[in-house]
Formats: structure tokens, sequence, C-alpha cells
């Protein structure tokens, strides 16, 4: 195996960055960066920490971010694990990188830039969902945004039916948990799941 250790031998594979790749770079948002955010129900949130890299998944109904201004993105913390992995990593190390999903569109949106935890009860108020407060609500401050060349997710055909697994045959959360404590009861975990989410969604 031949591994690339330079940035030299990088750039020699792939070459110079083509215009339309640094032209794209916004550190605001532009009209058509906010349009693509607000149809976008997910996002994919990166951050930074003590204990290395994390990435978890944040979506909400119709549109996932509320945009302050040009530069400001608010994403309300909702239920979830209370694993609170990214917010521990916020705290420590305010840098976040975001991955927009629109369904049923190859456009991809990108930010990079730092991020802030608030529990501000204003804030927190205008973020509730069928009367429900998320606990925090993490403030990102873009420093760059672009949208991401559609060729992955073309390549993945991921809004193609079609082309999608058999669920059946994928393992459920309970299993996946049984195969880690082998006395861990996946059935009742994986019967009790859908109506614990349903009634814990907020």
């Amino acid at each position: 195996m031949t591994i690339i250790k330079t940035v030299a031998e990088l750039e020699a594979i792939y070459g110079e960055i083509s215009e339309a790749s640094l032209i794209k770079v916004s550190d605001r948002l532009t009209e058509g960066y906010r349009k693509l955010i607000e149809a976008s129900p997910l996002l994919a949130l990166a951050t930074s920490g003590a204990e290395g890299l994390d990435c978890s998944p944040r979506g909400d109904p119709g549109q996932v971010m509320t945009i302050r201004d040009d530069r400001t993105l608010v994403l309300p913390d909702r239920r979830g694990n209370n694993r609170i992995d990214s917010l521990l990593n916020i705290v420590r190390d305010g840098r976040v990188a975001l991955l927009f999903l629109i369904p049923g569109s190859n456009s991809t949106l990108r930010v990079n830039g730092r991020a802030e935890i608030s529990v501000d009860a204003d804030l927190l108020a205008s973020l509730a969902m069928e009367g429900k407060l998320p606990r925090s609500a993490i403030v990102i401050t873009i420093g760059e945004i672009y949208f991401q060349c559609a060729r992955a997710l073309m390549r993945a055909r991921i809004w193609d039916a079609e082309a999608w697994p058999d669920l059946a045959t994928l393992p459920t959360a309970g299993s996946l948990m049984r195969e880690l404590k082998h006395d861990f009861d996946s059935q009742t975990y994986d019967r009790e799941w859908p109506e614990r989410a349903k009634t814990s969604m907020w």
C-alpha cells in the first residue's frame, strides 16, 4: 500500500482547484444559500473535542436550522440519548462543520464555523415544538458556506427507491445492542421503541 504523507504529494495528484470551487465560498448567507437552508429538514453536525471527533444527525420537520441573520444560525438541541457528545465538544472547542441535506435534491450545503451553547429563555421559547422547549440551542457563526458537488449523492442514488436496501435484512437497534451485551432484551426494546419514540420526540 502506498501512503501519501505530504501536501506536495497530494497536490501533485489532484492539481489546481477549479475556479468554480473557489468562487462558491462565502462568509455569509447569500439569497441562494438561504433558500437551501430553508429547504433542509436534516443535517449532520460535526464537532471536535478532547476525546476526538463526533458527527451526529439533526432533524426537524420542514426546516432544521433557524436563520437569525446572514452570519448566524440557530440549531435547537432536541431530545436524544443524553450522551451530549456534540455539546461537550462545543463547550471545549467551538469549531463545527455542518452538512445540509434536502430530500429529493442532489444539492447539499456545507457550513464551517464556530458554535456556542445558549439557554436563553426567549430563544428556547422561539424554538418550541408541540409546546416543548429544547433544553439548549447551538448558536453558530458562519465562517464559510458553500454548496457541495452533487456527484456523491448522484453516485449513491440516495433518493432512488430502487437503489435502497431491503430494510427487513438490516439489524434492529435492539439486535445491535444485544451483540455488545448478550443478555440485553432486544425483543422488548424493539417492540417498545416505536411508541417510546412517538411519545418522546420533542
